[in-house]
């Protein structure tokens, strides 16, 4: 996550389909070159009570496309009465991404959550492009997030199981990529809860369970 204006991903997050749900996570830190330019930047977004958004690439932009989709999510719900689905939320992003080709958006996104079809991830490129897949991860930590859910990943994920497994790939990444760190926000959606933000010290009692530092 870079605070200039060029293209960096200096950054880690990660997104997962478990059997309950998805979790979603990203690290705090937000670099300018070889500066750590901020050390609790939000790079997860609630979207809507069933849908999170994470963001990787120029700060601008990322909060641009974050409030955007809000906004167009909400509207959505206020006109229709119902919930947008996770489809339709990624591939109207996608389009909006896509318009804009001469001076594209700076970011790797990804947008993750439970509708009345599933649970859903969809990973966006600076470009457009629209993904789904059961794990996804983006930014410069995330070829250490990938090592981590090729080895550990299962379809038959719980919940739980998703929310440490997230946690061990960010703190994987944290320890070997100087441009993620200063701890990481990480969230549990589910058709029961909705969106639901774990707090630092939850994620810490996770972290000494699994035996990380």
């Amino acid at each position: 996550m870079d605070g200039t204006q060029t293209l960096k991903t200096g950054t880690t997050t990660v997104a997962l389909v478990t059997k309950e749900g998805v979790v979603m996570g990203a690290d705090m830190r937000a670099t300018m070159g070889n500066l750590i330019s901020h050390k609790e930047t939000q790079k997860l977004f609630r979207i809507a009570p069933h849908m999170g958004f994470t963001i990787a690439g120029l700060v601008g932009d990322a909060q641009v496309l974050a409030r955007w989709l809000e906004a167009e999510v909400e509207l959505y719900e206020t006109k229709r009465g119902s919930q947008m689905s996770i489809k339709a939320a990624s591939t109207l992003l996608a389009n909006i991404m896509n318009q804009r080709k001469f001076a594209p958006f700076y970011v790797q996104l990804i947008v993750g959550g439970v509708d009345l079809e599933g649970s859903h991830v969809y990973s966006l490129d600076s470009a457009g492009g629209n993904i789904p897949d059961k794990f996804v991860t983006t930014g410069s930590g995330s070829v250490f997030v990938y090592g981590v859910l090729e080895d550990h990943y299962r379809d038959d994920l719980s919940q739980d199981e998703g929310l440490d497994l997230a946690i061990r790939g960010i703190t994987a990444a944290m320890k070997r990529d100087s441009a993620s760190g200063d701890g990481m926000n990480v969230c549990s959606i589910t058709r029961e809860k909705g969106f639901v933000l774990l707090t630092k010290d939850e994620v810490e009692k996770r972290k000494k369970k699994m035996g990380l530092k």
